[in-house]
């Protein structure tokens, strides 16, 4: 059974920082890209980062990139995501996503598996 569990979430003021991570069990972690998306109270889904299987590859949204630093340790079957200056706009529950096939981008639609969520609260 594939499961996907975040952790590090919290209460940060704005330009703080938070480190998630998402550990993951019942597939072979090292072979899938994974990615990081968010939902921000009353707004839909919205992709964040992927990361490729081997972890050389990484892509950002614009809302984060210079900010945000996804990673992996696939000895350790954890994804990371490392959250740097943080914003008030960057309030939302974070979620770990497993790609469906090999390789994925920023469509849902490309994942099969996700967490349950992490809550991130930026505020003063």
């Amino acid at each position: 059974e594939v499961q996907l569990v975040e952790s590090g979430g919290g209460l940060v003021q704005p330009g703080g920082f938070l480190s998630l991570s998402c550990a993951a069990s019942g597939f072979t972690f090292s072979t899938y890209a994974m990615s990081w998306f968010r939902q921000a109270p009353g707004k839909g889904l919205e992709w964040v980062s992927v990361i490729n299987s081997a972890g050389g590859s990484t892509i950002y949204a614009d809302s984060v990139k210079g900010r945000f630093t996804i990673s992996r340790n696939n000895a350790k079957n954890t994804l990371y995501l490392q959250m740097n200056s943080l914003k008030p706009e960057d309030t939302a529950v974070y979620y770990c996503a497993k790609a469906r096939d090999g390789d994925a981008g920023w469509n849902m639609e490309e994942y099969d598996y996700w967490g349950q969520g992490t809550q991130v609260i930026v505020s003063s």
